[in-house]
Formats: C-alpha cells, structure tokens, sequence
C-alpha cells in the first residue's frame, strides 16, 4: 500500500467523482483508476460502487475512508517534525527546581511555556541544589532554577529577580502569626535545613542570613524535600526561605523583617542550546521583565 493510493481514494471518496479527482491532483484518470484497482486488490474489498454519475463509497469504503485520513494526517504530521523541531514546538525539556528556594514566577512561567508549546514533553525535577547542578553538566537535564551561587564558567545564566526571605512557622509553633516577624524573634529557635550534603548550598545560604542579621539560632539537620517541612508543621521548627506556590496544611509564610533578598537565576549549559531550550529562555526573560515591570508601577503608585 503506498501513500498516493491513500491520497487517490480520499480525493475520489471527497469528489464523488474520478474524473473530478483527476483534475484536482493533477494526475491522469486512467493512472487514477489503476491505482484504486491495485487498492482493492490488495485490500480484498470493493471501496466504491460505481454508477453513470460518478462514484459512492460501499460500507468497506466508509470504514477504509476514516482510516485513510487518520494515516494521511499522522503522516503530515510526521513530516512536519523537522520543522517543528527547528522552531522549538517540539521535542522535549527537563527542568530543574532547586528546593527549598524558590522564584515567585517558576508557576506562571511553567504554565505560558505549556500553553505556547503544547506539543513540547515538559519534565520538572525537584532537588537539592548539588543534585541538580550535577545533573545539569552531565546533560540529565537542559535547564535549572536555582539560587544565586550555582554558576559556573561552562553554564549560562539568566537572572529571574530577588526574593525575599520568609519565614515557615506552624500554627502551634509560638511565632505563629501573621504579618512581618522580626529577625530578633528567632533567637534560640530551631531553624531546619537539609542534612543531605547536595543541600550544604541552602544550609550556608542560611547560615550566612542569620549571621548578618546577628541572630543565634541553632541549625537542626531534616530530611530533604517537602518533609523538610515536617518540624515545622509540628510546631517544634521553623524554616527559612522564599516564596513557596504550595504550603503544607498549618504552615504559614512570614515577612522577615528586615527585608532581605535572594536572587534566583536559570542556568544551562554553554553548549548551543535546542530550539526548545531557546523558547524556553525567551519566555523566562519575558516573564521576568514583565514581573519587573509590574513592580515597577507598584511602587511608582505606592
């Protein structure tokens, strides 16, 4: 079965007609009726009935019609894939996001580059930040948000923007609350962080956070991931971070006071980068300038 067998008999079935088919595909009418012959032949079914006006498909033709357009369809479709590839509407990224730092954006972000590139396999990975950065230079995978201190000379960075630290507390914990919480107040508490050595980047990040506001607080080892997050819903722990999409139940953010920021960045590697891999850095610089905008105008209004 060759693939202009399938055009033919979608045209003829479409036309209701062989002479009509002809003239649209350019082909001579009698080439047209052999290769419908050959068709049949090989199918063992009589695909049209003919009569003096033209042609009528026969119960084996409106079946075989359905199939033929899903096979020309799958076809172009395949066809196509070098072309899509070129202009990153295909094809697949992996991302990776540092936890338990995060950018505001990496949502929003996600979602315009899913419904811009529908076609594209996305994959996110969550991990410590030494986990990610290895796998980002051994190729696992394109691209990773992280906070600022991952660079390195064989990677290419993109700066998100600057968010501020917050702190977790559980609704049991006695700093429980809502608005600002004085750094001061975290004096003598357990502040949790990664006991996984590809989280030290997070524990020094920390470290380093309490010492400049000269806060004394004690650095109690937990378990990596979302059950970092355990102590703190037990109300025996806080943690310190950015902006998190999703909390666990009983466990609000507070503002730090004062202010400090952190700055968060997109790395790939130096290597020419796919199609997809570009879109994908176009649409985080546009939502990163948009963002900035947006606060722009929010403190020109304020």
């Amino acid at each position: 079965m060759e693939l202009r067998q399938l055009r033919y008999f979608v045209a003829i079935a479409e036309e209701g007609s062989f002479t009509r088919a002809a003239e649209r595909l350019w082909v001579a009418q009698p080439g047209l009726s052999t290769q419908i012959r050959r068709l049949e032949g090989e199918l063992g079914v009589q695909l049209f009935e003919r009569h003096a006006r033209g042609v009528t498909l026969t119960g084996a033709g409106r079946l075989f019609l359905d199939r033929a357009r899903v096979a020309l369809s799958a076809v172009q479709a395949a066809g196509s894939t070098g072309r899509d590839l070129e202009f990153g509407i295909a094809g697949s990224l992996r991302l990776g996001l540092v936890t338990p730092m995060r950018w505001s954006g990496t949502s929003m972000m996600l979602e315009q580059f899913a419904r811009e590139r529908d076609a594209v396999e996305l994959t996110v990975l969550e991990g410590d930040g030494g986990t990610l950065w290895r796998d980002l230079r051994d190729g696992h995978v394109d691209a990773v948000v992280a906070p600022r201190g991952f660079a390195s000379p064989d990677l290419n960075v993109l700066h998100l923007g600057d968010e501020p630290w917050v702190v977790l507390v559980g609704a049991g914990h006695r700093l429980a609350g809502g608005g600002p919480l004085d750094a001061q107040d975290l004096n003598g508490e357990n502040v949790v962080v990664s006991a996984h050595r590809d989280g030290a980047g997070y524990a020094r990040a920390v470290a380093e956070l309490l010492g400049e506001l000269e806060v004394t607080a004690a650095l109690v080892s937990g378990p990596p991931g979302p059950a970092l997050y355990g102590g703190v819903a037990r109300g025996s722990a806080v943690v310190l971070t950015t902006a998190s999409d999703a909390l666990p139940a009983g466990v609000a953010a507070r503002q730090l006071v004062p202010r400090r920021t952190c700055g968060l960045e997109l790395l790939w590697r130096c290597e020419v980068p796919s199609s997809v891999l570009r879109e994908f850095v176009r649409i985080a610089a546009g939502m990163r300038d948009r963002r900035r905008g947006s606060r722009r105008e929010l403190v020109a209004v304020a």
